[in-house]
């Protein structure tokens, strides 16, 4: 308590302005500021985003993360020829995710079913089924006598619960056989526990006055099945897909850094769902691997602060994996526990955006409640006729333009016509990946392929993809009274999103005025980058006098209306001097305004974007706000992709990019568009403070302080470390 009481005082002496404790310091089980340090409160902030707009975000890394995920977790069914995905990143993503997944991909799969069935197994009290999976598919699990030995104890209690006499006898037999050898060697204190679980057989499970009452609780299967999982998913190699892993990191920082802000974040109904709050129990080092070296203070700061551990479970974490950082920063942050269901659901319905998969027809049921848009309801269309298509259209446009007049018909007509002129033009033609949904069959997912050559997936899964082809056939030759309506506008949205990232410019653009006069009308920006593309390609081909004719007719027009767009005129125009061999390259990124149209014709037509897209952007802001506070970079963000995600496209020039923003999202943080360059680093790099990272360490691990309040300190004593813990002990 002394040392508590002179670092107090020496804080108060010293005056020192420090900055609202760090999450880290807030969580109880982590590392904590000492009680008498008394730090101010941070003053609320009414945003998450107080001074500048959500960063922009590479949907391309996106959708490559979302592949990586359907394939390894075999959410889609696979196609009898590898092709790429209906999306503008296909080549980004073709060269990311092969089309045939590897076997080292197909052994992890299947051991994530195993570990989910011998959890499930667990929690609902069947240890005998978990143990039989473990000897079938994992017998060197059992090899740990710590986890035997918890096993065969919960089993022992699970026998007596069941009460009968004959469940009593195998409860003995277990004991004798079973559970007494265990004790023998698991580890030191085990014998003991031994003899206390005997007490099981003369306590009542229902007497909360027992000195048993622990080990009669249900909780304990909840923690023997994460301690389970935790074992098996090291030993086995059986992390999730990185896009899973990405999600638990960015959430997990977007709740503190709210938090030590005071902030309300705007997806907190998603992520509390999404991410639960209670972490699976972390498996212990083997007795042989605790006399290990001594692992680099960096390491252990920087796991201890990406997964919100103490300093002695960071080195216990880095001790059970061998001294790999990277090895011990999955098993914590695969201990954080997702709604998986959920997780399916939010990537099923950004994979019908991105035209990924087939459209929402083909919805996991339940996917209705993530819209904040209405939902609407098609099924009788067809029924009604032609009428009923317009009176629909009217309504989605009702919510968009505050009403639906009958000048609006024929814009509602023509709307319907292009759908179905759409549905008509792709019958026969080779379809997007169909959402196949997850299966936690292990017998069913596991069996071993006879063709080592082809994709490695298991029979059964192509006899479910022959199926389906089959049900294709069927609607294919019904024609359009099968086909919902709403699958129909995404085939709208992506065939302009897709011609538009060919730079085929010219015919969106007249797509578009036919079906929707108006539509430019109110989005002048996209009308202008579109005619810039035209312009450019003009000019490429050599073509002056006709690239002349689009700017004087279109890209002047328009600019003169907005003072923003004057500049990337200019810098449009001064193209006509130079060389024409990569014109368009460099200037326009053709997935970025690929991108916005899509999202623009999505609002058009009623459809909101993705809640995953929602998550993403607000969690990459406070992921790069976090680490400004923490005066460093992130030494897991390459691993994660997390820089993938915020490189954007550096072709796009900043003015039109703040004006595309300004017109698609009128400033909210619900836009998608991209602007030039990467998301800002931390303007106060540690060349700039008077104290090396050898410093920041010493002072963070002596006197347990987040890594921004050590920085404070150092920056009163010119960087010395020695000088600060000496000022806080004299």
């Amino acid at each position: 308590m002394w040392v508590l009481r002179a670092i107090s005082s020496t804080i108060h002496r010293l005056h020192l302005n420090f900055p609202s404790p760090s999450p880290s310091s807030l969580a109880p089980r982590h590392r904590c500021l000492p009680p008498a340090m008394d730090l101010p409160t941070p003053s609320p902030s009414p945003s998450p985003y107080p001074s500048q707009s959500p960063p922009p975000v590479n949907w391309d890394s996106l959708d490559a993360l979302v592949l990586d995920f359907v394939r390894s977790d075999r959410l889609i069914a696979p196609s009898a020829s590898p092709s790429p995905p209906s999306s503008p990143s296909s080549s980004t993503t073709t060269a990311t995710s092969s089309s045939s997944p590897s076997t080292s991909t197909f052994s992890s799969y299947c051991s994530r079913i195993l570990i989910r069935r011998a959890r499930r197994s667990l929690e609902a009290g069947d240890v005998d089924a978990a143990l039989a999976l473990l000897r079938a598919h994992a017998p060197a699990a059992l090899l740990d006598h710590r986890l035997l030995f918890h096993l065969h104890k919960q089993r022992f209690v699970e026998l007596v619960r069941r009460g009968t006499e004959a469940d009593r006898e195998a409860a003995l037999d277990c004991l004798r056989t079973a559970l007494a050898p265990c004790a023998l060697d698991a580890y030191p204190e085990a014998y003991e526990e031994f003899k206390h679980i005997l007490l099981v057989l003369i306590y009542d499970k229902d007497d909360q006055s027992s000195p048993v009452t622990n080990e009669w609780s249900i909780n304990r299967r909840f923690e023997l099945a994460g301690l389970l999982s935790s074992i098996l998913r090291a030993q086995l190699q059986a992390y999730d897909p990185i896009l899973s892993m990405t999600l638990r990191y960015l959430i997990s920082i977007h709740k503190v850094f709210c938090s030590r802000q005071g902030i309300s974040s705007p997806i907190s109904d998603l992520t509390e769902r999404l991410l639960f709050e209670d972490r699976d129990l972390p498996a212990v080092p083997q007795e042989s691997s605790v006399e290990a070296p001594p692992f680099d203070e960096v390491d252990v700061q920087a796991l201890a602060h990406a997964v919100e551990l103490t300093r002695q479970g960071a080195v216990d974490s880095l001790k059970f994996a061998k001294g790999d950082l990277y090895e011990a920063f999955q098993n914590e942050l695969c201990r954080m526990k997702l709604d998986l269901s959920l997780l399916d659901k939010l990537v099923h319905e950004y994979c019908v955006y991105r035209g990924i998969v087939e459209g929402c027809s083909h919805s996991l049921p339940g996917i209705s409640d993530l819209k904040y848009s209405q939902n609407i309801d098609v099924s009788s269309i067809n029924k009604q006729g032609a009428n009923s298509e317009t009176h629909l259209e009217c309504e989605m446009a009702d919510n968009q333009d505050g009403g639906c007049s009958t000048s609006d018909i024929t814009h509602h007509d023509s709307w319907s016509k292009r759908i179905h002129r759409v549905r008509s033009s792709t019958l026969g033609q080779g379809r997007r990946k169909r959402w196949r949904g997850r299966s936690d069959d292990l017998n069913f997912a596991c069996e071993t392929p006879v063709d080592a050559d082809r994709e490695i997936l298991f029979p059964a899964f192509y006899m479910d993809e022959d199926v389906l082809q089959k049900q294709d056939m069927v609607a294919d030759s019904v024609g359009s009274d099968t086909r919902d309506m709403q699958d129909q506008k995404y085939e709208v949205i992506l065939e302009m999103r897709d011609l538009t990232s060919k730079g085929m410019t010219s015919k969106v653009v007249d797509e578009i005025n036919d079906i929707d006069p108006g539509f430019f009308m109110k989005n002048p920006v996209l009308l202008f980058q579109l005619k810039q593309v035209e312009f450019l390609k003009l000019v490429g081909g050599g073509d002056h006098v006709a690239a002349l004719k689009v700017a004087s007719s279109h890209l002047g027009p328009i600019a003169a209306n907005n003072q923003a767009l004057l500049k990337p005129l200019k810098e449009t125009l001064v193209t006509l001097i130079q060389p024409s061999e990569d014109v368009l390259t460099k200037a326009v990124s053709l997935p970025v305004l690929a991108s916005s149209l899509q999202l623009a014709i999505s609002r058009r037509l009623g459809i909101e974007e993705p809640q995953l897209m929602k998550i993403i952007r607000t969690t990459l802001h406070t992921h790069t706000e976090w680490f400004k506070l923490q005066m460093c970079k992130d030494h897991f963000d390459n691993f994660l992709k997390i820089d993938s995600l915020k490189e954007i496209d550096p072709s796009v020039s900043h003015s039109m990019s703040k004006a595309l923003t300004d017109e698609c999202g009128n400033g909210s943080s619900q836009i998608t568009t991209c602007s030039s360059g990467t998301v800002p680093t931390c303007p106060r790099v540690l060349s700039e403070i008077a104290c090396d990272e050898s410093a920041i360490i010493k002072v963070m691990e002596f006197l347990a302080l987040p890594r921004a309040d050590a920085i404070q300190l150092l920056m009163q004593y010119s960087g010395n470390a020695e000088a600060v813990i000496q000022q806080i002990f004299s």
